[in-house]
């Protein structure tokens, strides 16, 4: 054997193997089997197993199909989905990107509609259906087809979200028809924008065109709602590998088996969120328009590829569909302690809801969506979606570690070489977000269900520095709080000065619910009631004065007294009664400074105490106005309750 430096390198031989064919090869190691390079491409990859939605098929003599059939059923669901109304069938699909071999197309046909039939060159095309592709495929597929999608150093797929950084509240339209006239809440506070069928219809043929012009679109069929008897099917058809892969995240991901009956979808999203929306179609007010039609279960999204949308117009199918099965539909975070006690966590951005229900002492069953039926809490969704401005290991550990191979990391920035993403950089938008399965939380109940709540807790950060870090609810404050949904920002004005601005959101979360807030509030006091859960308003905010003059409530006295809750301590304490807003609040707690319990003995100016209560009562009662004519309960009964549980003075 021959050496360099004293290293023995392996002989090198050439053996004739047939006539006039010459292998050269190194007789250390096996050489492949392969004898082109597409050849041993192809010993790469290993194939998997089925991935079609249709399962145990038979024809009509009893005999099984083969994979070859149950794939078309797969390609003809899809290519429904896909389908012009204005014509007779669907596009020509075929499995796999463009590159791969192309299969024999599948075209669905289509019951007869009144505009005529018609032959355009993207009927004449294929679209290849990139279905249900794993993290890795869809990162190979945006880092090779998508600008601004890079590895970053953790191994997270960076994205950019295009012109919108979040989401298009005054561009969500919702088809107001015979039924959801009657059934959704529409008018002054209402999220609900009315359109109508035809505009709908515009709307959903512009998208789907749109697709189908392109060479190839992502397909997931995914479920919501880790409940097995109240799961919903839905597909999202897209154009961006990013997109495909936020969702493949948010939703429940569903097994090869449940693929293999997964059959037709409960609910369809066409994102064409790259192509516009025609500004003079009517009611349309820009480029961008997110719309869903309750009737078709249907989502059609144009200009904006602000991945949040689906997310969120799902919720707002959920939040329709399920008080339908008299299940409550809730924008919370949920966990659990050891013992099977369920706390649910409600509050808007700032109020502390992530960091409150992220509890290494307890399992965590959801960060954001459920539903609470008759069998008990379930998360809606299959991921979590953070916020990543700010981001650090030590303030928020979980969410760091979460942020790893297969998480999506929207509009962060990062080091150009290293890849390493600054959390602190604002350059494209505040709202950076991580999306990412919540089997990534190491903690996580899986699957993510739980039994009834316990303790629904209701989340302030009042910055009057008025309302006590603790009280406990009867069920109409409950009602009158959730309805509510109180927070109050930090304002800056010209001249430097800050002052508190309240913010109020129904249900903390008005723009996603579909039916009026009282009818989610009576569905919460029913379950609480029945159930025996307790209701708690817990002020993360400020004491000892307004913003500006008192201190930020530390938060080891909030976990002090959120796990007073948990344990069932503070319901052994001795109660006495705020003015003005009428809560009971604990007179001691251990671990918490008894003289913080009650707001009116933190401030050392008692009147202006007393004036800034009054100010934030009367914000209170101009905000209910608008909920204060719907009549509920039985001869408006409940309505003059809930009233009555909101500040008197």
């Amino acid at each position: 054997m021959a050496s360099i430096n004293g290293n023995v390198l392996a002989k090198i031989e050439t053996q004739k193997m047939k006539e006039d064919t010459i292998i050269c090869h190194d007789d250390s190691a096996v050489p492949v089997k392969a004898q082109t390079e597409d050849e041993l491409h192809s010993l790469q990859k290993k194939k998997s197993g089925p991935n079609t939605p249709i399962k145990g098929i038979q024809s009509a003599f009893g005999i099984p199909t083969t994979e070859v059939e149950r794939q078309k059923q797969q390609l003809q669901s899809i290519s429904a989905s896909l389908a012009s109304l204005t014509r007779e069938t669907g596009p020509k699909v075929v499995k796999g990107d463009r590159r791969a071999e192309t299969p024999k197309l599948v075209q669905a046909s289509q019951p007869k509609h009144t505009a005529a039939p018609n032959i355009t060159d993207s009927a004449l095309k294929f679209t290849h259906i990139l279905y249900n592709l794993s993290p890795a495929e869809l990162y190979e597929q945006a880092i090779e087809n998508e600008k601004g999608s890079f590895i970053t150093s953790s191994g997270a797929l960076a994205t950019l979200s295009g012109a919108k950084t979040g989401r298009s509240p005054r561009d969500k339209r919702v088809v107001k028809d015979e039924t959801t006239a009657n059934e959704l809440w529409w008018g002054k506070g209402s999220p609900n924008i009315e359109m109508d069928e035809q505009t709908f219809l515009i709307n959903r043929e512009r998208a789907v065109d749109y697709l189908c012009s392109l060479e190839k679109v992502f397909v997931n069929d995914q479920f919501l709602n880790w409940d097995p008897n109240n799961r919903i099917k839905v597909r999202i058809v897209s154009a961006r590998a990013y997109h495909s892969l936020f969702m493949h995240n948010m939703c429940i991901r569903p097994t090869p088996e449940e693929l293999e009956n997964f059959g037709t979808p409960d609910f369809t999203i066409y994102n064409a969120g790259k192509f516009p929306c025609n500004r003079y179609t009517h009611y349309m007010t820009s480029s961008t328009s997110i719309d869903i039609n309750l009737a078709r279960r249907e989502m059609v999204i144009l200009g904006t590829q602000y991945a949040g949308e689906m997310k969120k117009g799902l919720f707002s199918l959920m939040h329709y569909l399920m008080p339908k099965h008299q299940i409550l539909s809730l924008h919370s975070g949920c966990n659990m302690g050891k013992e099977g006690d369920v706390a649910l966590f409600f509050g808007l951005s700032g109020t502390g809801k992530t960091t409150l229900s992220t509890d290494h002492n307890r399992y965590l069953i959801g960060d954001d969506e459920h539903c609470w039926s008759d069998h008990g809490v379930s998360n809606i969704e299959g991921g979590c979606y953070a916020k990543c401005i700010d981001l650090s290991r030590e303030k928020e550990p979980d969410i760091w570690n979460a942020i790893k191979f297969g998480t999506v990391l929207e509009n962060v920035v990062f080091e150009e070489r290293t890849r390493q993403v600054d959390y602190t950089d604002k350059s494209v938008t505040e709202n950076t977000r991580a999306a990412y399965p919540i089997e990534y939380i190491p903690n996580a109940k899986i699957p993510c269900v739980g039994p009834h709540p316990k303790n629904v807790i209701l989340l302030a950060c009042d910055a009057f520095g008025v309302l006590p870090p603790v009280s406990k609810l009867n069920l109409a404050q409950t009602m009158y709080h959730f309805i509510s949904g109180y927070t109050a920002l930090v304002a800056g004005t010209e001249d430097g000065i800050k002052e508190p601005t309240a913010t109020f959101s129904a249900c903390f979360g008005a723009a996603f619910i579909m039916l009026h807030p009282t009818k989610y509030a009576a569905m919460l006091a029913e379950k609480m009631q029945k159930h025996g859960a307790t209701g708690w308003l817990v002020n993360t905010g400020w004491s000892g004065g307004s913003y500006g003059s008192g201190s930020r409530i530390k938060l080891a006295y909030t976990r002090k007294i959120i796990d007073a809750i948990h344990s069932g301590e503070l319901l052994k304490a001795n109660y006495t009664k705020t003015e003005v807003f009428g809560l009971e609040i604990p007179t001691e707690l251990e671990g918490v400074p008894s003289q913080i319990l009650d707001p009116a003995n933190t401030w050392p100016d008692k009147s202006a105490y007393k004036e800034t209560l009054m100010k934030l009562g009367g914000l209170f009662r101009k905000n209910f106005e608008v909920f204060a004519n719907y009549k509920i309960g039985a001869d408006n009964n409940l309505t003059e309750e809930i009233l009555a549980a909101g500040p008197n003075f």
